[in-house]
């Protein structure tokens, strides 16, 4: 007898920030259509010549790629270019999603600010990086949070909302002020608002990745430097994919993981805090 994750029949998710191709965003999307969901997809609308060499190779489309692939697993897809730090941005995505797909039961709130010049130090930090993480990252996370959880306690059949985090919520390290602030501040309205709908029977959870392979580490040299990072830091050996996360996010839709709420859960290989020694 097979275990089946139950749940999805008839239901619609949002996954921000799902467009990239090497992602987490397109995964979790994938997965969630897998398992029965209608989805909706966003994300910037990136400009062609800004995409990674891979997806420029491959002719990706961004959303329309990934709309695409989800339409081949006989599920709906509705790709629309939306910008999480804008309020009225997102109220015209929820009366899209309503006008064309006709309710919401699950968000994903992916969306991340690009990697970059936010990785120095808090003093060198100019005040509208500060601001360029903060309004992607947390702001983003609260408008799209707050617009959709009303929506789905309005409806009356419950939800699910989860957050990405990152285990630097957990590490802290230097150089990464803005970006481990606005996830440690996730964390924490997370939890506050697992509080407050869980009796509208909305769960909300946060899934906290390490070390995954996608284009936003394009920045870190494969070959020796990679591979030293992953002998040093990760137990089990290896960095991970957007699949690892998207099956554990999968797992939290699910009727399975309906009594899963308010819980911070790091998907990260076993992560060590400080790198073992060369043997």
């Amino acid at each position: 007898m097979s275990y089946t994750l139950t749940g999805f029949e008839g239901k619609v998710a949002v996954v921000t920030g799902a467009g990239r191709m090497r992602s987490i965003g397109r995964p979790i999307a994938l997965a969630l259509a897998q398992a029965g969901c209608d989805v909706v997809l966003t994300g910037t609308g990136r400009a062609p010549e800004t995409y990674p060499e891979d997806e420029r190779e491959a002719h990706w489309r961004d959303i329309e790629s990934v709309a695409d692939e989800i339409r081949q697993l006989g599920r709906r897809a509705l790709p629309v270019v939306s910008d999480v730090s804008n309020p009225e941005s997102i109220d015209a995505l929820l009366a899209r999603t309503i006008a064309e797909l006709g309710r919401v039961d699950f968000l994903i709130n992916n969306a991340g600010a690009t990697r970059g010049d936010d990785r120095i130090p808090v003093t060198e930090l100019s005040i509208d990086t500060w601001h360029r993480v903060m309004n992607v990252n947390l702001n983003g996370t609260f408008y799209m949070s707050r617009a959709f959880a009303k929506q789905m306690g309005e409806q009356g059949d419950g939800g699910a909302i989860i957050n990405i985090s990152s285990l630097a919520a957990q590490l802290l390290a230097p150089d990464t002020g803005a970006y481990a602030t606005t996830k440690v501040a996730i964390n924490g309205l997370s939890t506050i608002m697992a509080r407050e709908l869980g009796p509208k029977k909305i769960r909300v959870n946060v899934v906290a990745p390490g070390i995954v392979e996608t284009s936003r580490l394009d920045d870190v040299p494969r070959g020796k430097v990679w591979d030293d990072m992953i002998a040093g830091y990760i137990s089990l050996g290896r960095a991970g994919t957007g699949e690892d996360i998207a099956h554990l996010v999968t797992f939290l839709c699910s009727d399975q993981g309906e009594w899963i709420t308010g819980q911070n859960i790091y998907v990260d290989g076993g992560h060590l805090p400080t790198p073992r020694r060369p043997t």
